[in-house]
């Protein structure tokens, strides 16, 4: 796994669509739970659950010295925050 971290570029849009693909990938699954298990059907905390990981994500590339990545990384963290802000608004 450090072989392909170090061969990734420490650009701040690598970051920016890692922060973007993670969520959007763990939304839909949490967006496919919402929607079929009864139980789940109010559950909209399951999106912020999906955003969170970015967290997680961010602070491995820190730790890796790769800091453009991760300012990407917390960028799209901001974009989909604000993108559930505007969907629990409306």
């Amino acid at each position: 796994m450090n072989d392909r971290l170090k061969k990734l570029k420490n650009n701040v849009w690598v970051g920016l669509g890692i922060g973007l693909l993670t969520p959007a990938i763990l939304c839909s699954i949490a967006w496919y739970l919402i929607h079929h298990v009864f139980y789940l059907a109010k559950a909209d905390l399951l999106y912020i659950g999906g955003i969170a990981v970015n967290a997680f994500t961010m602070q491995y590339f820190f730790k890796y010295n790769k800091e453009n990545i991760g300012r990407g990384i917390l960028a799209a963290t901001f974009l989909c925050a604000f993108v559930f802000f505007f969907y629990k608004v409306s």
